[in-house]
């Protein structure tokens, strides 16, 4: 890791870029793929899908006989894992409902807003180098409990051309019946346009590479919506003196082990405890079987000391992290100090590996500084919100003058009129 000492205010936002991969006109690659989808749907789909996934297919669809074999395919371990971690994220959704709430603004006047839900969401599930079955359930809980109508899930099949029974198994304990073997770009093209095979959807959910994530923001020009720029994983880690250096590790091992273009950040008052926590970052490495992968993205990570934790809580908030871990004593305590996260990690037992897979809490979070104007997935980010108004006879001569006034001053003669025409009415009925 790259070590520095209280690095001045105007090198943070350079020290705050995140690591790239090389990418050659990645825009124009990816459009090109996008509009080649476009025309020629699954035959195109399925060209890409052997190019860059060395997967020769003649389907796209994963059939049902495949879905239930899921359950035969993992142990009994794993099944019952995957429903603790479900019922939790289930638990912590749930509570996010909101009652409709009747406001009176003026006598007679009286607004709310009630939840709808985006009809077709597509999901997308990661493959790669690790098969991100927990996002199926991030993903697809709070899409059922809004009541989207149809899920569509789309992930990168391997080069037998199946997917990983564990992303079946979770699809189907929630109750996705659409599933496609397709990943990359051109998953992301076949849920913008539709395909033969694959339906267009309305909002694409999903994190990714940065082609991925470049398709998914190139996808928004064709009114398609999509959750967030979610790209590659990071957590930054502030710690005091009362912290635990193999746990800091541990933590810093566990994003850094995601790929090579994820990040890691280490923040600290202490000079002891940034010591002790590379140590053990060397020491642990060792044990790590995607140990070259997580070298490379910590080759890349940085370890910074400040005078104080104030400047430490300044740094993360330019930083905006995917993941906050506040390895601090009495952590709750520092709170308000937080203002750019995605989601923050209180005490040193408190592990974004449990933020993750279980405690609840979404693990799609916005990256690469986006947690400045972006919030993680929510069951929010699966509904709309519709606003509704009641005006009885009272209401529109309390209100109908000052909207009057208005429509006037801004020289909306039609809009007064649909106000005037309603107060006239009434004076008459009453006279």
């Amino acid at each position: 890791m790259i070590q520095l000492v209280n690095p001045p205010k105007n090198t943070w936002a350079e020290l705050s870029k995140r690591p790239t991969l090389p990418t050659e006109n990645l825009d124009a690659n990816v459009r090109a793929i996008l509009t080649d989808v476009q025309k020629r749907g699954d035959a195109a789909v399925l060209e890409y899908t052997e190019k860059f996934d060395q997967a020769k297919l003649t389907t796209l669809a994963v059939s049902q006989a495949e879905i239930d074999a899921s359950e035969f395919e993992i142990d009994i371990e794993l099944r019952t894992a995957i429903e603790v971690a479900k019922n939790a994220i289930y638990k912590f959704h749930e509570s996010q409902r909101e009652v409709p709430e009747m406001v009176e603004t003026t006598p007679g006047v009286r607004c709310w807003r009630e939840s709808r839900p985006i009809q077709r969401v597509g999901i997308y599930i990661p493959g790669g180098t690790a098969p991100l079955f927990s996002t199926v359930l991030m993903l697809g809980i709070p899409a059922q409990l809004a009541g989207c109508s149809e899920v569509v899930l789309c992930t990168p099949p391997n080069a037998e051309g199946k997917i990983h029974p564990a992303i079946r198994y979770a699809a189907k304990r929630i109750g996705i019946k659409q599933i496609f073997a397709v990943g990359g770009v051109q998953a992301i093209a076949a849920l913008t346009f539709g395909t033969e095979s694959i339906p267009a959807v309305l909002k694409i959910f999903g994190p990714g590479n940065q082609y991925v994530t470049a398709a998914k923001q190139l996808a928004l020009q064709y009114g398609v919506a999509i959750d967030m720029p979610a790209g590659p994983s990071e957590v930054l880690v502030i710690a005091d003196k009362h912290a635990n250096p193999e746990f800091i590790a541990a933590d810093l091992l566990s994003q850094a082990e995601h790929g090579a273009d994820s990040q890691v950040v280490l923040l600290s008052d202490s000079a002891k405890i940034i010591e002790q926590a590379i140590n053990q970052v060397k020491k642990q490495l060792e044990l790590v079987p995607r140990a070259s992968l997580a070298a490379a993205a910590l080759a890349n990570s940085k370890a910074i000391r400040f005078e104080n934790l104030v400047d430490c809580f300044a740094f993360s908030n330019a930083f905006a992290p995917e993941h906050l871990i506040l390895a601090l004593e009495n952590a709750a305590e520092y709170r308000s100090l937080v203002q750019n996260a995605g989601s923050v990690f209180l005490g040193k037992y408190s592990c974004e590996s449990a933020g993750d897979y279980a405690s609840g809490t979404n693990h799609t979070l916005p990256t690469n500084g986006y947690a400045r104007q972006y919030s993680g997935v929510s069951l929010d980010s699966f509904i709309k919100k519709i606003t509704f108004q009641e005006i009885d006879v009272q209401g529109i001569q309390n209100l109908g003058p000052s909207i009057e006034i208005l429509a006037a001053a801004e020289g909306l003669q039609a809009h007064k009129n649909a106000v005037t025409l309603r107060l006239q009415q009434i004076k008459k009925l009453n006279s």
